[in-house]
């Protein structure tokens, strides 16, 4: 086949394999607002926020960072300036690893990071041109 297929529409998830399932799963449940949107197996679960999904698999024991890959960083879009002041200091509060105090970007986004439980860097992300927008509906999982 020469020619590109149809587009891809968007990015389903990310996997990330960790040491710690539980204290993960608690995090993007209770901190960012996660939902179940599976659970594959005692080692492997699906989370949902609507139109993205976060997989998360146990490490094997031992594994160290590097063992087969790493994500730098991922990004959940807020709405709004106000609503990443309002995660930044909920975040603060809750005892998340803060590294970054908000701050802008050259194109217009602002952002600050946090790591979750296995030390993966997580960017909540205001950006003009992609906060607030609707997703298309009655497309499948």
């Amino acid at each position: 086949m020469n020619s590109r297929p149809n587009p891809f529409n968007g990015l389903r998830h990310i996997g990330l394999r960790v040491p710690n399932l539980e204290d993960c799963i608690d995090f993007y449940i209770n901190i960012i607002g996660m939902k179940v949107l599976r659970r594959a197996s005692d080692d492997l679960i699906y989370l949902t926020l609507g139109n993205d999904n976060l997989s998360l698999g146990r490490a094997a024991k031992g594994a160290s960072v590097g063992d087969g890959g790493w994500v730098d960083h991922f990004g959940f879009i807020v709405d709004s300036k106000d609503d990443l002041e309002d995660w930044y200091h909920f975040m603060k509060a809750q005892g998340v690893d803060v590294l970054d105090a908000p701050h802008d970007h050259s194109d217009g986004a602002r952002s600050f990071h946090c790591k979750d439980p296995a030390g993966n860097i997580v960017q909540p992300l205001y950006h003009a041109a992609l906060s607030g927008q609707t997703f298309s509906e009655g497309k499948s999982p």
